[in-house]
């Protein structure tokens, strides 16, 4: 079966208490309502494994993707995954075994690897700044996620909350 990936940058969080810690922020009205709408797009994806970042933001929008849009994966929750490196969301996913996996992190990790492993450039114009609640859809190059290189994968759709 082929390898599918979607990548997803956290929706919109807020700043409301300007001293909470970065890691614990949670999502802004507007992030809500765009995980949301992200939730009803991502209905009937056959997700099947989903590996988040442990900050509030990333878990948020989780939860809101995956109610909102029926998904019954469950997470696997990682702290190495807030603030990564492309390089340590690539070897995150490079031990993945489902075969339609979200991967749901930070900028500028996240867009990075987006931007990085299409073989084509993208045709979206926020595709390379990859904004808040951006999500990437891959057909993946490769038969194993051990396998996954940069530069040879398919994107078959991006969504932002504009489209």
């Amino acid at each position: 079966m082929a390898l599918r990936l979607i990548l997803t940058r956290h929706a919109k969080s807020g700043w409301a208490d300007p001293i909470q810690d970065d890691k614990d922020r949670t999502l802004a009205d507007r992030g809500r309502a765009d995980a949301a709408r992200l939730g009803r797009w991502l209905t009937d994806s056959d997700i099947d494994q989903a590996i988040v970042s442990t900050a509030a933001r990333t878990q948020e929008t989780w939860s809101v993707i995956a109610q909102i849009g029926a998904i019954q994966a469950e997470a696997q929750n990682l702290d190495a995954l807030y603030l990564a490196s492309c390089d340590v969301l690539l070897q995150t996913l490079q031990r993945a075994t489902g075969n339609c996996v979200l991967l749901l992190a930070h900028n500028p990790g996240i867009g990075e690897l987006a931007n990085r492993l299409i073989k084509f450039p993208a045709p979206h114009s926020d595709f390379v700044h990859y904004p808040t609640c951006a999500t990437a859809v891959f057909d993946i190059a490769a038969p194993r996620w051990s396998d996954v290189a940069l530069g040879e994968n398919i994107l078959q759709n991006f969504w932002t909350p504009q489209s």
